[in-house]
């Protein structure tokens, strides 16, 4: 995705001097029947340029080829577009040394208001006819930290999004009504195995909501 360069400036200078590392743009072709919301990227994404290329990435890439879909269909993005990281200092047991280690962080409100018009434009501009997005990052910045993954995964919501209010500096309620489709996000395997079963259960259920509306139009 290119995005306005006067789009990018704004989010750049309200982010700026956040632990915050590179920058990945949305990827996809235009007008994707769905659009992936995640959480922000890692370091992989940050050092190979491609959405979900890590460990979480394998994950999505095999629910996906069991749902019979694929990512050159699909568009994927993330709510914050820059890696989210904390600085801790921890003592090396071997070497004794001190290091430095810079690992992921779940990113601030602030940080997810501040990249919110970055999101805003790829949905007008892609048009997706179902949002999925991916945890409850994604799911709170669509509609709201009332919102939990845990209630609404595998749902098929008609609501409107939260786009961002330049002038409130804040998100607001759009009015229009937008098709979206939660999912835990393929990471949450990694802490609880027992959600394998239910995303894989979610992502069929999706294709087959997908392949319903193609027979329709």
């Amino acid at each position: 995705m290119d995005y306005p360069t006067t789009l990018v400036e704004a989010v750049s200078q309200k982010v700026h001097g956040h632990n915050l590392e590179g920058f990945l743009s949305g990827q996809g072709p235009k007008h994707a029947p769905l659009m992936l919301i995640g959480e922000a990227p890692g370091a992989t994404e940050i050092k190979t340029s491609i959405p979900f290329s890590g460990r979480s990435g394998k994950k999505l890439d095999s629910w996906l080829a069991e749902a019979g879909l694929e990512r050159k269909e699909i568009y994927i993005t993330s709510a914050v577009r820059s890696r989210p990281f904390t600085i801790k200092k921890q003592l090396n047991k071997r070497t004794r040394i001190i290091e430095t280690k810079y690992p992921n962080r779940t990113p601030t409100k602030n940080e997810v208001v501040s990249f919110a018009p970055l999101l805003d434009y790829e949905i007008k501009t892609i048009q997706p006819k179902i949002l999925v997005p991916m945890g409850n990052v994604g799911l709170q910045r669509l509609l709201g930290h009332s919102y939990r993954i845990s209630a609404y995964h595998g749902k098929l919501l008609h609501l409107p999004i939260l786009t961002y209010a330049k002038e409130k500096n804040q998100l607001v309620a759009s009015s229009d009504l937008y098709t979206l489709f939660p999912i835990y996000h393929p990471a949450a395997v990694f802490y609880n195995q027992k959600l394998e079963a239910i995303i894989q259960h979610d992502w069929l259920l999706l294709a087959k909501i997908i392949k319903k509306n193609r027979q329709n139009n």
